[in-house]
C-alpha cells in the first residue's frame, strides 16, 4: 500500500470515529433525583433506522416491545384525538460521555403518533422543561396532554417544584407556558413531606364536562379544573381509595368504561401496576387487583390506557434495554372480564407487534 493510500484509509477511520463520537455525546444538565432506586447493569439501547416520510418526520415500525429502541422513553401518555393516537413521554437521557445514567437525567418530552398502531411517527421536541421559568430542577418528569375547545394543554411535573401547564394550537406543539407560574405548588400536597410528592399529573373531561386533575407519590390527590384548562376550580384534596394490600405510589391514571371510573397506579417500591374502580371521579375507590407484575429491570412503572380502534390499550415502560435510569415504553393489549375487572396484563416481548398481536 503506498503512502497515498494508507493516509486515506488513517482519514476514513478518523472520521468514523468522530462521527461515532458525536453522536454518543448528549449536552445535557444533570438531574437530582430524591428517590434512591439501584440501578442494573443493561446493554445501551440499539440504533434504529427510521423511514422518512415525505414531510421529514421519522417514522418507526416497531417489531416488540419496547416500542423505541433509538432513544430512551418512560411515563407513556396516550390520548385519542379523531383517527390518531397520540404519545407523549418522558425522555431519559444518556450521560454526556454517552454512557447510562446512574440517575434520572430528563430535560425534555417526547410525542409521537399513529393512526393503525404499527407505524409511529416521531415529531421534534414539543416542550422542554426551561420553558417553565418557575422551575429550579430542571427535570422533565411525566406530563398527560389533553384536547378542549381547539386547544392541546399538556400537564407536566418536576422533581420537587410542582405541575405545571402548557398549551398550544395543535398537537404536535409548540407548547407554551400560559400562566408563568405553577399550577399545583408542593405546598398544595398537604398529606405529604416529602419534596416529590406533588408528581404525575393525569387529566380527564367528563360527560358533563367537568375537567379533573389527579396526581401524586405516595398520597393521591384531585381538583377539578376550570374550563379555561389552567386554573383549579376549588381546594386540592386527597382521594378516596380502599386500597386493601396494594399501597398507592405514584403514576396515577383515571379513564372512564360504562360508567365506573378506572385508577391505575403505581403500586409499592419496587413498582407493580395496580387499579381500583369506583362510581364518581372523586371516590369513593376499591383497589381490585395487580394489573402487571413488577418488571425484573426496572423498579418503576407508569401506566398510560387508551381505546383507540376499538382495541384498549395499556401502555408501560421497563428498562428492558437500559435498566431504571434508562428506560424503554411498551404496549400490549387489555382486556376486560364481564363484571368490569381487568384481566392481568403480563409483560410480553412481542407485544401487539410480533406474531402474538397479529
Amino acid at each position: 500500500m503506498n503512502v497515498i493510500s494508507r493516509f486515506s484509509v488513517l482519514c476514513t477511520v478518523s472520521a468514523a470515529f468522530m462521527l461515532i463520537a458525536a453522536n454518543c455525546a448528549s449536552q445535557t444538565s444533570s438531574a437530582d433525583e430524591t428517590k434512591t432506586q439501584t440501578p442494573s447493569a443493561p446493554a445501551a439501547a440499539a440504533a434504529q433506522t427510521p423511514a422518512q416520510p415525505a414531510s421529514n418526520l421519522k417514522e418507526y415500525k416497531p417489531t416488540g416491545n419496547p416500542m423505541f429502541s433509538h432513544k430512551f422513553t418512560a411515563d407513556p401518555a396516550p390520548v385519542v384525538i379523531g383517527d390518531t393516537l397520540w404519545l407523549i413521554t418522558s425522555h431519559d437521557e444518556t450521560a454526556p460521555n454517552g454512557r447510562l445514567n446512574r440517575n434520572f437525567r430528563m430535560r425534555d418530552w417526547c410525542l409521537f403518533s399513529t393512526k393503525d398502531m404499527k407505524t409511529w411517527t416521531e415529531y421534534p421536541t414539543p416542550l422542554s422543561v426551561d420553558e417553565f421559568k418557575w422551575d429550579g430542577t430542571h427535570t422533565a418528569y411525566a406530563a398527560q396532554m389533553i384536547p378542549r375547545d381547539g386547544k392541546y394543554y399538556l400537564y407536566i411535573s418536576t422533581n420537587g417544584n410542582g405541575i405545571g401547564v402548557a398549551v398550544a394550537d395543535k398537537p404536535e406543539g409548540p407548547y407554551k407556558d400560559p400562566i408563568g407560574k405553577q399550577l399545583v405548588t408542593p405546598a398544595q400536597c398537604f398529606a405529604t413531606t416529602h419534596s416529590w410528592a406533588c408528581i404525575d399529573p393525569t387529566v380527564m373531561i367528563d360527560d358533563d364536562g367537568q375537567a379533573w386533575l389527579v396526581w401524586g407519590n405516595r398520597k393521591c390527590y384531585y381538583a377539578k379544573l376550570k374550563k379555561n384548562m389552567v386554573e383549579l376550580d376549588g381546594p386540592v384534596k386527597t382521594l378516596d381509595i380502599d386500597l386493601k394490600d396494594m399501597p398507592f405510589e405514584e403514576g396515577p391514571w383515571i379513564f372512564k368504561r360504562d360508567g365506573k371510573y378506572y385508577l391505575i397506579y403505581a403500586c409499592g417500591n419496587p413498582e407493580k401496576l395496580a387499579y381500583a374502580i369506583g362510581d364518581k371521579v372523586d371516590g369513593h375507590f376499591e383497589a381490585k387487583g395487580i394489573l402487571m407484575e413488577r418488571s425484573g429491570n426496572c423498579g418503576s412503572n407508569h401506566p398510560g390506557v387508551a381505546n383507540f380502534n376499538g382495541e384498549w390499550y395499556l401502555f408501560y415502560h421497563t428498562g428492558a434495554i437500559g435498566g431504571d435510569f434508562n428506560r424503554a415504553v411498551c404496549v400490549d393489549r387489555m382486556t376486560f372480564n364481564a363484571d368490569g375487572t381487568i384481566k392481568p396484563v403480563p409483560f410480553s416481548s412481542e407485544g401487539i407487534f410480533g406474531a402474538a398481536g397479529k
